[in-house]
């Protein structure tokens, strides 16, 4: 490991710690099974107890009401007096308010431009309207959840009986979901439903063929699901609508059916061109973090989120509790003070929308998170914003909106997996990058998802679900550069079709999940 990003214990049979700033007072047990009562460190301290692994021992004495420091910040205070080789656990420490968005800096320390890195391509499927696909999928929109079982029954026939006549076109995808009727459908928090739908039907690797499967009496009607009148009775329509149907559940499905096989035809015919690294549009996100994801996965992820920027490429960031009490940090290096305003009005929103709630942001960690290591929502930020790499924040989108610009952007979305995901595949996200501690064999369907491990013990135990072991870094086999050249690499390899992650070699698919905060009726 590189020394800015924390100092180990060395040799690896040695009890050892990762303390990632020289002013942390805690520091984070590295030994798997982790360390029992009286291990001894090689600098002299000595644990009083055991301190399972990912979990923070105190590196000395702390006083009732000190602030305990990692990532050189606070991220609590001691609830009572804590002994050094202690185990600070959450239950000894205090959360700390969060950031004051009033008072956040506005691009104070914008980072200069790293050196441009030229020459790097993959294979892919150039769109029309100019965007890159990464696989070349059919999608189906829907409108309503009352057609999802129609279109679900219409594309496994679909992948039966066409798909194998058309072997240049990677899957067929439905784009069902829980929305369309029953919601006050013109309430402002519909927006981001509604734009989300319509952007996941733009998502590049559909290839810009479009398919909508209506009810034909819901509220989300066609035109306002895309944005615009469609033809429905052209020679090719583009929409159709089960309740039009004659003849039954059969006349149904064949209908999408004769609708799906002309897009497949077309995209059968398209072929992979070598395209520029700038044509990437990687959503990056963490999920079952511990307390090693902030020191090992998270900042070599953020290395390779550096070479894809200077590459030219987009890389999104997300999840806004994961971020709020990073606010200062982010916003201070923002681009321009617009943009530094765009990212704390996110904020604020959210910060808005869990009040109206009745949580905060500390309802973010879960068990799991508690279990590996991470005390509470501060310490879990400081570490996830690690994946946002070094360089100037170019842009912010809300949720469900598509990202335009190049760089490092900010799409705001919750924390939840499965509708952070969601939201990225709208902003247009062509590969996905996903983090985990404790595991989770979360997929994609419209997008391959790469899969990296912060500690070698889950790598070793989901060796047919993890794709990249990032746990080398903490027990210095390999730094967290060589790890983020080894993610960039291979986020060309798969975007271009030469490697499959594991979630696409098992088919593992997590549904699509909205983002509604409107009423529903």
């Amino acid at each position: 490991m590189s020394k800015e990003h924390g100092q180990i214990d060395k040799p690896a049979a040695l009890p050892r710690y990762i303390r990632v700033d020289p002013r942390d007072n805690v520091a984070v047990v590295v030994n798997q099974g982790g360390l029992p009562v009286g291990s001894r460190f090689p600098c002299g301290l000595v644990l009083i107890e055991a301190v399972p692994q990912a979990h923070k021992v105190a590196l000395a004495d702390l006083a009732e009401g000190e602030s305990i420091l990692r990532y050189g910040t606070v991220i609590g205070f001691a609830k009572r007096p804590i002994a050094g080789g202690s185990w600070v656990h959450e239950g000894l420490v205090a959360q700390p308010q969060a950031p004051a968005l009033a008072e956040c800096p506005l691009a104070t320390a914008t980072p200069r431009p790293l050196p441009a890195l030229d020459g790097f391509t993959f294979e892919g499927y150039r769109n029309p309207d100019g965007s890159v696909g990464t696989r070349n999928i059919l999608g189906i929109s829907t409108t309503v959840q009352c057609t999802a079982p129609t279109v679900d029954y219409a594309v496994r026939r679909i992948k039966a009986e066409l798909l194998p006549r058309y072997p240049h076109v990677d899957d067929v995808v439905a784009i069902t979901h829980n929305y369309g009727c029953g919601v006050a459908i013109d309430a402002p928090g519909a927006a981001v439903p509604i734009r989300t739908l319509h952007n996941l039907s733009l998502n590049p690797n559909f290839g810009g063929e479009l398919l909508v499967v209506s009810l034909g009496c819901e509220k989300l009607q066609p035109a306002k699901l895309l944005d615009g009148p469609l033809n429905v009775l052209t020679e090719e329509p583009s929409v159709a609508v089960l309740q039009d149907a004659q003849q039954g559940f059969g006349e149904m499905v064949a209908h999408i059916m004769t609708l799906a096989e002309a897009r497949l035809k077309r995209l059968n015919e398209r072929r992979r061109v070598s395209c520029p690294a700038s044509d990437l549009v990687v959503g990056l996100q963490c999920g079952g973090s511990d307390a090693l994801s902030g020191v090992t996965a998270n900042p070599a992820v953020g290395f390779a989120a550096d070479l894809l920027v200077r590459a030219g490429a987009t890389v999104m960031f997300s999840e806004v509790t994961e971020v709020r009490d990073a606010a200062h940090l982010i916003s201070a290096r923002a681009a321009t003070p617009e943009v530094a305003r765009d990212f704390l009005r996110e904020m604020a929103w959210y910060d808005e929308y869990l009040r109206k709630g009745g949580a905060d942001r500390g309802a973010n960690p879960t068990p799991g998170n508690k279990l590996g290591g991470l005390a509470n929502i501060v310490e879990k930020a400081m570490g996830s914003v690690a994946k946002a790499g070094s360089t100037a924040l170019m842009g912010v989108v809300g949720p469900g909106e598509r990202i335009t610009q190049k760089g490092l952007v900010f799409a705001a979305t919750p924390a939840s997996d499965f509708i952070c995901g969601t939201l990225q595949l709208a902003a247009g996200m062509n590969m996905h990058v996903f983090t985990t501690g404790r595991g989770t064999p979360y997929g994609l369907a419209m997008a391959p998802v790469i899969k990296i491990a912060s500690n070698s013990g889950l790598a070793e135990r989901w060796r047919d679900l993890i794709d990249i072991d990032a746990g080398r870094i903490a027990t210095a086999e390999t730094t967290v550069e060589e790890v983020g050249w080894e993610i960039f690499r291979m986020i060309l390899d798969v975007a271009g079709g030469r490697k499959r992650t594991w979630a696409e070699h098992w088919g593992l698919h997590n549904d699509l999940a909205l983002f509604n905060p409107g009423p529903v009726t």
